[in-house]
């Protein structure tokens, strides 16, 4: 798609999407310079400045955790919305009308980021009605999601922001914090999207946020910093993890797409023991993403008294802020 330095600035803070390729260039161009807020990192990688990164702590609201289906109460009463999240009040990951309960009146939010189309993290209905002031997703599906963005316009009659397409290892501060886009090993049924998943930094807080995902790819932690080939590492403060099957999953069929409990506690054991996770004392790895039938139907109770330490199981409206390490890393 070609678009001019001007296209851009509407990409970035006006109401149309421009081709990552086509940022890219314009970033190479002297007569784009200034002009839009993104330049280019090592790599090749593009960082969209639309704000400063402020100090941590990051406090990280949930706002589902659940996997696709009916959320339903279990026996505690508990109900597991789509799996989203809400960072430190401003900026959401994934969202669908499951949610919609969850926010308050009035409230939207800065950006809203999407990890990969599946229905269960994506609607643009509920998108437009939570009315963000921007979209990030994927540039492999940032064109067929604008297609899918102006039909719900249309049905709505509610605008469409700014939809932003990213890259693999892009970075996007805003509302005080930096995410990056990572690569998950997750597949839709359009086999050309990538899905993602994100590092959310609030220095020295870093915390990633992974579903929905078999397990890190390895692209991802050498991003993040935590693949012990790599010296000397950047450790994350923070994990929040996909485990769609329980602790005894790792044979379920759905491993190609989806963690398991024991697969999230293999890799919380190796990153405590390379350095590469190193969170404040007390603070468990929460899970999220949970496939009820897939955890032996457990309520959120039974999950609490079954999980090894330090695996702990997100609730719908738990709040949990996130610090640095004893170490400050």
């Amino acid at each position: 798609m070609n678009v001019s330095a001007g296209a851009v600035v509407a990409a970035g803070l006006g109401g149309m999407t421009a081709s990552a390729k086509a940022v890219r260039q314009l970033v190479d161009n002297p007569l784009a310079a200034g002009t839009i807020p993104v330049k280019r990192l090592p790599g090749g990688y593009l960082h969209y400045a639309l704000g400063e990164e402020t100090p941590g702590p990051l406090p990280i609201r949930f706002l589902g955790t659940g996997a696709a289906g009916k959320p339903t109460p279990d026996a505690d009463g508990f109900i597991r919305r789509h799996s989203s999240v809400l960072l430190d009040k401003k900026v959401i990951i994934d969202f669908t009308p499951t949610s919609e309960d969850m926010i308050p009146e009035g409230f939207h939010p800065e950006a809203l980021f999407y990890t990969h189309s599946h229905g269960d993290h994506y609607d643009p209905g509920a998108a437009l009605k939570l009315a963000p002031e921007r979209i990030f997703l994927s540039e492999t599906w940032a064109e067929r999601a604008m297609g899918e963005f102006e039909t719900a316009s249309k049905e709505t009659g509610l605008p469409v922001p700014p939809v932003i397409p990213l890259g693999i290892g892009d970075k996007v501060t805003i509302a005080g914090m930096t995410l990056t886009a990572l690569p998950a090993c997750h597949a839709t049924s359009d086999l050309k999207e990538q899905a993602m998943i994100y590092l959310v930094e609030k220095l020295p807080v870093r915390v990633l946020y992974a579903t929905d995902t078999a397990g890190i790819p390895a692209i991802a932690a050498r991003l993040v910093g935590i693949d012990p080939h790599i010296k000397p590492g950047n450790p994350i403060n923070g994990l929040i993890m996909e485990s769609t099957m329980g602790i005894d999953g790792d044979e379920d069929f759905r491993i190609f797409c989806h963690s398991s409990a024991a697969l999230v506690l293999r890799t919380v054991h190796m990153l405590l023991r390379e350095g590469r996770y190193r969170p404040k004392e007390g603070q468990p790895a929460y899970i999220t993403h949970i496939a009820r039938s897939l955890h032996g139907n457990q309520s959120q109770s039974q999950l609490d008294a079954s999980l090894p330490a330090p695996l702990k199981a997100a609730y719908d409206g738990l709040e949990v802020v996130f610090g640095a390490g004893n170490d400050g890393q």
